[in-house]
């Protein structure tokens, strides 16, 4: 394959993250995947500082696709392994991977989630993201992020794991297609790659060609949907809405929409299944720090010297999802009248289409992997 991609270039760019145990699980996918799948392959596990890897020279015995340490700014091909070396952290834009030298003295990041949030953003729809044996729960925000931007997601099936920490913690977070045992995980790989969804240029490029498929089919789904979740999803976004359905079709290995439509009568639990897909975002604890930056220096000083502000201040969230803005708000303007004088009532609203995410927000409650964006200190 030529070093120069092409703009109509596709190819699939699988992620795969590992900590203890990563080895064998390495061994088995790779050994079970031909040597001509047309995909390239980036493996990330947890190396101890200064150790020097023979990762690279051991998965090499056990695979007929070659196999090399990755390098900074090598452009990924298809029909290759790479892997990462010690004592960096790795991401990917355009293509090319990015390693950059770990700071031992700053907070530990998550080399797994890291690389997988890039290549979520880099590669989208032809993201596809696996999260085998590990004692940790990195990788977890990685999934989610790659599944939101329409890539396939895999965990390592936890009973085969020789430690299911880090497939656990990817499965809880219900962001995971296939859960499977490593050489199962390459079979399903093969019947995936050969989708005509995962042969689309890229999500933007979709999004430009407009609609795919007939309106009467469309209208179908919607009313089938609105029957069995009572959300009429007629006016939303259209190349949202059937770039996951084209997602659903991948999993399923249905090209057609209308078998599609015959799979979603046949099967109610799919119907669920899409509706969450459609609904998915991703979303974080002070997501974009610039926003929130500007509003502790500037919106909520202006807001709190206004007359009305001193005794109530009302916020609203629409599209809450999981409640990470709202509490996020709520925290900088908690700060922004630690200085000040007066103590009004609060009120912030979040509302959300989606009953479960409104739950969770509810509850407020995360795991440590969702705390990734509040300092220390907060």
């Amino acid at each position: 394959m030529n070093n120069q991609r092409g703009e109509d270039a596709v190819m699939l760019v699988v992620g795969l993250g590992a900590s203890a145990g990563g080895l064998a699980a390495f061994s088995e996918l790779l050994y079970n995947l031909p040597s001509d799948t047309g995909m390239a392959f980036v493996l990330v596990q947890h190396l101890a500082p200064g150790q020097t890897s023979l990762l690279s020279e051991l998965l090499g015995r056990t695979t007929r696709i070659p196999v090399q340490t990755a390098e900074d700014g090598v452009l990924v091909t298809a029909n290759q392994v790479y892997v990462i070396p010690p004592n960096v952290q790795m991401t990917i834009a355009q293509g090319r991977l990015q390693l950059t030298e770990c700071d031992q003295v700053q907070r530990p990041v998550k080399t797994v989630d890291l690389f997988l949030q890039s290549l979520a953003d880099d590669q989208q729809n032809k993201a596809i993201a696996i999260i085998l044996s590990g004692s940790n729960d990195d990788g977890a925000a990685g999934v989610s992020a790659v599944r939101s931007a329409g890539g396939i997601t895999f965990a390592q099936a936890p009973a085969t794991a020789q430690f299911p920490d880090m497939p656990n913690a990817a499965i809880a977070t219900g962001q995971v297609d296939f859960t499977l045992p490593p050489a199962e995980i390459a079979e399903e790989l093969i019947k995936v790659n050969r989708h005509p969804y995962l042969r689309e240029p890229s999500a933007e490029r979709s999004d430009e060609e407009g609609s795919v498929f007939q309106e009467n089919d469309l209208l179908t789904i919607f009313r089938l949907l609105q029957k069995n979740t009572g959300v009429d999803f007629a006016n939303y976004k259209p190349t949202t809405f059937q770039r996951r359905l084209r997602r659903r079709m991948s999993l399923h290995r249905l090209p057609i929409l209308a078998d599609y439509i015959q799979y979603l009568r046949e099967t109610p639990t799919e119907i669920q299944a899409l509706y969450h897909d459609v609904l998915i975002t991703v979303t974080s604890f002070f997501r974009d720090p610039e926003i929130y930056a500007v509003l502790q220096e500037d919106v909520f000083p202006a807001l709190l010297q206004q007359q009305s502000t001193a005794s109530s201040i009302r916020i609203w969230v629409p599209g809450c999802a999981t409640g990470e803005e709202a509490y996020s708000i709520a925290i900088c303007l908690l700060e922004c009248l630690n200085s000040m004088l007066i103590s009004p009532t609060i009120q912030i609203f979040g509302t959300d289409i989606s009953d479960e995410a409104i739950e969770e927000a509810r509850l407020g409650i995360y795991q440590e992997n969702r705390m990734e964006g509040i300092s220390p200190e907060r």
